[in-house]
C-alpha cells in the first residue's frame, strides 16, 4: 500500500464515476479510467497497485525513473517539472509514486489561498517525519519546532530552517529511500519555498543528503524565480497520435471529423483539454458538427477551460454553488470544518451531491476539487458578498484557539469595511508569524491589518512595518509599491523619517545604493531631534553601504559618513556599536594614531560571550574589520568565531555569509584552506538561501592563496565584472590584491605590481588597502621600483608603530627588509620572530621565504635552504601550491632538488571531508560534528567511511597520522 502523507491516508481502490475517461497523459494498461485523477494534489486513489504507463511521456518517466533509481543506490537529485494547467504535472508526479512504491514518500500540494501562512506548506511537508525531531541537532530541533509553532522560542532563520530540514530527510533517508514531491510550488507560502527550493540545491550538489529525490511542479506563466537555476523538464503537448488516442477514448460513440479535428486543433495535446473540450459539443454536435455561430476557441486554452468549468458550475442549484465557494476559501480540506460553515448558511448535506455528479468535487476524508481551476472559477465566479458570507461561516466556524490565523484571515476576508478589531487580531496574528520566522506572513497580515485599521496614524504605523517585514522577506517590489502608497498619505516627522530609512534600505537591498545613500543620510540627520538610537542605527547602515561601495561609492563616502557621527547626540543609554562608530568617525577624522586607543576599547567591549544576538548581528562584522586593521591576530580570531557561531545558533541567515566569509580569512591566513575551502562551500548555500547578491569574498581569496591560475583567473574576473556592476568598490579592490597574491607566488611581479597598486589607493577601504600595501612592496622591490617600495613600507610602518602588534610590526620589519638596506637580514630575523608568534603561518611561511631568496642572492646557499625548505614545508602542507613551488624552484637554485608532492599514495579528499576528519582526529564524536557542522550525524558517518577508504586507516586514533601535509581535492 502506498501512503499519499498530505493526508496520512493509504490510496487504494476506489469505484469509478461515470463521465468523461481519462487522466491527463495517462492511458492505463487494460483499464478505461473514467475520470481526471489528481491523486497526489487532492488524494484521489491510484487506479492499480501496478505501474501506470504514460502517453506520450516515455522520455519524462525515464528520467524521473533514473531519479528514483539513483535515490535507492544513496544518490540525490532534483527535477523540477514546469506546464501549462492540465498538461499532465500532477500525472507524472503519481507515477513517480507508483515508481517508488518500495520507498518513503512525502508530498504536499501548494494552495494559492494559503500563501501567506509560514511555513504551513513546510509542516505539511515535514509532519510524517516529526517524531524524528529529536534527532536533531538542539538548535535545529528548535528552529523547526519554533517555525511549525510546536514550541514557543525567539524567531527562527530561515538558514537554520533549512539545515534542519535537510537534517530531518536524512535521518529518514538513512533508514529508507525518500522521494519528495511538491506539487503547485508557485503556491506554496513564501518561507516553505524558501526552504524548500534551499533544499532543492542542496541536493543539485555534492553537500546533497543522500537517498533523497525530489520532483517539483510549476505552472508554466506563474512567478517562481526561487525555483530558476534548476534542473528543469518543459512539459509540452502530446504529439498528434498520442493525442488522438486519448481524445478517442474519453468520448463514447460517434464523433464527427470537422469536431474531432477542432477538438484537437484547440487542446495543442493538452490531456486536460482533450477530456474537458467535448463537453461543450451537445451530442449532436459531436456526431452532426459544431452549430453556427459557436465561439469555442475564440480565447486562450486556460481561458477556454475556465469557461467550459463555469459553464457546468453555472447549472449547479443555487446552494451547491455555495457550497463549492466555502469550499475554495478554504484551503485544509477539512470537510468537517467546510459542514460546519455550511450548515451556518444554511446549505444541507444534498448540496454537495449535484456537484460531485458534475464531477467538480469530491467530499470524503477531505475535499477534493477535480482541478486547481475548479477552485479558482468557483470562488472568483461568486460575487463580492457570496464570498465574504463564505469567510464569515469559516472565521465562525474556525476555533480561535487551535487555529487563530486562519480565524482572523477569514475574519479580515469577510470585512465589509474598517474595523479595528479585526485589524488588531490581524496585527497579532503577525506577531506569531514572526516568532515562527514567517516574515513574508507578517508583511501579509500587517498589510490586511492596514487596509482595516480606522485610525490614520495607527495606519500608517502598521504600513511600516509591512514594508520592513516585506524587505526582510525579500519581497522587494512588494515593499516599495505599499511604501510608495504610504509616502503619499499624512506622515508625522518620525514616520517620514522612517519611510526614507526604508526606501534607503531597499534600494541598498536591491543593489541601487547610488540612490539610497544620500537617503539614508538625509533620514538619519532628521532622526538625531526625534530618535537618537534609530539615527545611529541609520549611520551604521550608511557607513556599512559606503565601506562595501569603496572607492565606487558616490557621495558622501565612508570617511564623509563617519565624521557625521561626531555631531549626534550620546543615546540616553551606552550601546557597544555606537562606540564603535564614534571611534571611526576619530580615525577617517584625526587619524590611525589617535584613534588607536578608541578603537581597541571598542572591539574589546564586543570580545565577550554575553552580546544580545541582535547586537552581534548588527556590529560584530564592523568589528572584526577593525580587529583586522589593528593587525590584532588574535582579536580577529576570536571575534570572528563569535561571530560565526552566534550567527549560527541564532539562525540570523542576513548575517550569516559575511560571517562566514569573515571566518574564511582568518582560516585563510592561519594555513588552515581546507577548513576555508569548507566554510566557503557553506557560504556558497548560505548567500543562496539569503538571496544576496554579495561578492564571494572567501572563495576570492581561497583562489588566492590556493595558486592554481587557470581556475583562479576566469572566476576573478567573472567576480571583478560582477562587483563593479554592483558598484560593489571593495570586491573590486580584493580582486585586484588577489591578483597581486597570484601574480607574486607565481613571480609575474610586472602583473602584481600594477594589481597591488589598483588595490592599496584607497585609503576608505581598510583591510584590502593594508593587505595591498605589503603586495606592494614585494611587487615593488622586485621590478626595481623602489620608490614606490619604499612609499609602501613607511605607510606600514607608521601605522604598525601606532598599532604596536606582533603582525603589524612583523610584516613592516619584513617590508622594510626588501628595500635591501643595511639592516635587511636583522629585519627579516625580527620579522620571523614576530610573525612566529602569531596564528598567521602563511605570513611567518612567506617571510621565511623571501629570507631565503635574500640569502640566496646573497650567495649564503647553505643558511638560505634552511628558510627556503622550511617555508616549503609549510607551504605545501598548507595547500598554497603556487607559493610553495617558488620556494622549491629556489631550493634547487641552491643545488637542493625537491620533488613536487603527487598525492599518489592517497586519494585526496574534498573540503568537506577533510573537515571532518580533522575533526574526529581532533577527538569528537559524530553527534558534535554533526553539531558543529549544521548536518546529521548519519551524513558525518558516510563522509568518514569515504574518508577512511581513501586514507587507508581503520580506526579514528589512525586519522591525525594520515592527515599530516593531506591536501584538498577539487
Amino acid at each position: 500500500m502506498h501512503w499519499c502523507f498530505r493526508r496520512n491516508q493509504p490510496i487504494g481502490s476506489m469505484p469509478r464515476p461515470s463521465g468523461i475517461a481519462g487522466h491527463p497523459g495517462i492511458a492505463y494498461r487494460g483499464i478505461r479510467c473514467e475520470r481526471r485523477a489528481r491523486c497526489l494534489e487532492g488524494g484521489l486513489p491510484l487506479r492499480s497497485s501496478r505501474r501506470p504507463r504514460l502517453r506520450g511521456r516515455r522520455d519524462e518517466c525515464e528520467k524521473l525513473e533514473r531519479l528514483v533509481a539513483s535515490a535507492r543506490l544513496g544518490g540525490h537529485g532534483v527535477v523540477v517539472l514546469r506546464g501549462a494547467p492540465g498538461i499532465g504535472k500532477s500525472a507524472l508526479l503519481e507515477y513517480v509514486a507508483a515508481v517508488a512504491a518500495d520507498c518513503r514518500t512525502l508530498h504536499v500540494t501548494g494552495v494559492e489561498s494559503q500563501m501567506e501562512l509560514a511555513f504551513a506548506g513546510l509542516h505539511e511537508f515535514c509532519e510524517p517525519l516529526l517524531p524524528m525531531l529529536d534527532r536533531l541537532p538542539a538548535p535545529q530541533a528548535d528552529a523547526l519546532a519554533t517555525a511549525f509553532g510546536l514550541r514557543a522560542g525567539t524567531p527562527p532563520d530561515q538558514f537554520l530552517v533549512g539545515l534542519a530540514t535537510s537534517t530531518l530527510l536524512s535521518e529518514s533517508a538513512g533508514e529508507r529511500p525518500l522521494v519528495c514531491m511538491i506539487d503547485d510550488a508557485q503556491w506554496l507560502d513564501h518561507a516553505s519555498a524558501r526552504t524548500l527550493a534551499f533544499l532543492a540545491r542542496r541536493l543539485t550538489s555534492q553537500a546533497g543528503v543522500k537517498a533523497v529525490a525530489l520532483v517539483v511542479t510549476i505552472r508554466a506563466g506563474e512567478t517562481a524565480e526561487i525555483w530558476d537555476g534548476l534542473p528543469v523538464v518543459v512539459l509540452k503537448g502530446l504529439r498528434t497520435p498520442d493525442a488522438q488516442a486519448m481524445l478517442d477514448s474519453a468520448v463514447r460513440g460517434r464523433i464527427d471529423a470537422r469536431v474531432r479535428e477542432r477538438i484537437l486543433a484547440e487542446a495543442h495535446g493538452n490531456p486536460l483539454a482533450l477530456l474537458e473540450l467535448p463537453r461543450w459539443f451537445s451530442a449532436a454536435e459531436l456526431s452532426f458538427g459544431p452549430a453556427l455561430g459557436s465561439t469555442v476557441g475564440r480565447r486562450s486554452l486556460t481561458s477556454r477551460m475556465e469557461e467550459g468549468f463555469l459553464r457546468r458550475l453555472e447549472l449547479l442549484p443555487h446552494e451547491s454553488r455555495l457550497l463549492l465557494v466555502i469550499a475554495a476559501a478554504e484551503p485544509l480540506g477539512d470537510v468537517r470544518l467546510l459542514w460546519r460553515a455550511a450548515q451556518s448558511m444554511g446549505i444541507s448535506v444534498d448540496a454537495a451531491r449535484p456537484a460531485e455528479t458534475a464531477g467538480l468535487i469530491e467530499l470524503r476524508e477531505t475535499v477534493r476539487f477535480r482541478h486547481p481551476l475548479v477552485r479558482s472559477v468557483a470562488y472568483r465566479s461568486a460575487d463580492v458578498r457570496e464570498r465574504q458570507a463564505a469567510h464569515r461561516a469559516l472565521a465562525a466556524a474556525t476555533d480561535p484557539l487551535a487555529d487563530p490565523d486562519r480565524q482572523a484571515w477569514h475574519r479580515a476576508s469577510a470585512a465589509t469595511g474598517p474595523d479595528e478589531a479585526v485589524a488588531a487580531q490581524l496585527e497579532r496574528s503577525a506577531d506569531r508569524a514572526l516568532a515562527q520566522g514567517g516574515l513574508a506572513a507578517a508583511a501579509a497580515f500587517l498589510e490586511r491589518a492596514a487596509v482595516l485599521t480606522p485610525d490614520a496614524g495607527d495606519r500608517v504605523h502598521r504600513r511600516l512595518n509591512a514594508v520592513q517585514a516585506m524587505m526582510h522577506a525579500g519581497t522587494l517590489e512588494a515593499a516599495s509599491r505599499l511604501l510608495a502608497v504610504t509616502e503619499h498619505g499624512p506622515l508625522d516627522d518620525l514616520q517620514r523619517a522612517r519611510a526614507d530609512v526604508l526606501r534607503a534600505q531597499i534600494g541598498l537591498t536591491s543593489g541601487q545604493g547610488g540612490a539610497a545613500l544620500p537617503l539614508l543620510v538625509n533620514a538619519a540627520r532628521r532622526l538625531e531631534v526625534l530618535d537618537v538610537e534609530l539615527a545611529m542605527d541609520s549611520y551604521v547602515d550608511a557607513f556599512t553601504a559606503t565601506w562595501f561601495a569603496g572607492h565606487l561609492a558616490t557621495d558622501p563616502g565612508a570617511r564623509a559618513v563617519a565624521l557625521m557621527v561626531r555631531d549626534v547626540p550620546e543615546p540616553s543609554r551606552p550601546r557597544r556599536g555606537d562606540d564603535l562608530l564614534r571611534a571611526l568617525a576619530v580615525l577617517f577624522g584625526d587619524g590611525y594614531q589617535t584613534a588607536v586607543p578608541m578603537l581597541r576599547s571598542a572591539i574589546q567591549a564586543f570580545d565577550r560571550d554575553d552580546i544580545p544576538v541582535q547586537e552581534a548581528v548588527r556590529f560584530l562584522w564592523l568589528a572584526t574589520v577593525v580587529a583586522i586593521d589593528l593587525r590584532d591576530s588574535q582579536a580577529w580570531d576570536r571575534l570572528a568565531s563569535l561571530h560565526l557561531q552566534i550567527a549560527r545558533d541564532s539562525g540570523a541567515v542576513s548575517a550569516l555569509p559575511l560571517a562566514l566569509h569573515s571566518r574564511i580569512f582568518v582560516d585563510l591566513f592561519s594555513g588552515d584552506l581546507p577548513a576555508a575551502a569548507a566554510l566557503v562551500q557553506e557560504a556558497e548555500a548560505a548567500t543562496d538561501l539569503a538571496e544576496s547578491r554579495m561578492t564571494p569574498y572567501g572563495a576570492i581569496g581561497l583562489a588566492a592563496f590556493e595558486g592554481k591560475t587557470e581556475r583562479a583567473t576566469a572566476f576573478l574576473a567573472a567576480a571583478r565584472r560582477d562587483a563593479a556592476a554592483r558598484g560593489e568598490g571593495l570586491g573590486v579592490s580584493l580582486i585586484h590584491w588577489a591578483n597581486a597574491v597570484l601574480s607574486n607566488s607565481h613571480r609575474h611581479y610586472p602583473a602584481a605590481l600594477e594589481s597591488a597598486r589598483a588595490a592599496a589607493t584607497h585609503p576608505e577601504e581598510m583591510v584590502v588597502r593594508s593587505w595591498s600595501l605589503a603586495e606592494l612592496v614585494e611587487a615593488a622591490a622586485r621590478t626595481g621600483d623602489s620608490n614606490t617600495a619604499a612609499g609602501a613600507a613607511e605607510q606600514l610602518a607608521e601605522s604598525a608603530r601606532a598599532s604596536g602588534t606582533d603582525w603589524a610590526l612583523g610584516v613592516a620589519a619584513r617590508s622594510e627588509a626588501q628595500l635591501d638596506g643595511p639592516r635587511t637580514e636583522d629585519l627579516y630575523r625580527e620579522a620571523v620572530d614576530r610573525l612566529a608568534r602569531t596564528n598567521l603561518r602563511v605570513e611567518t611561511a612567506r617571510t621565511r621565504l623571501l629570507f631565503g631568496e635574500w640569502l640566496r642572492r646573497a650567495g649564503r646557499r647553505l643558511e638560505s635552504r634552511v628558510h627556503l625548505r622550511s617555508a616549503h614545508d609549510a607551504l605545501a602542507a598548507m595547500g598554497m601550491e603556487a607559493f610553495a613551488d617558488r620556494a622549491r624552484r629556489e631550493l634547487g637554485a641552491t643545488g637542493e632538488i625537491v620533488h613536487r608532492q603527487t598525492g599518489e599514495l592517497q586519494q585526496e579528499l574534498t573540503a568537506q571531508e577533510l573537515h571532518i576528519a580533522r575533526l574526529a582526529a581532533d577527538g569528537l564524536t559524530n553527534a558534535e560534528i554533526a553539531s558543529e557542522l549544521y548536518i546529521s550525524p548519519r551524513t558525518v558517518e558516510w563522509h568518514l567511511r569515504k574518508v577512511f577508504t581513501k586514507l587507508g586507516v581503520t580506526a579514528r586514533r589512525q586519522l591525525t597520522g594520515a592527515l599530516r601535509g593531506m591536501s584538498v581535492g577539487p
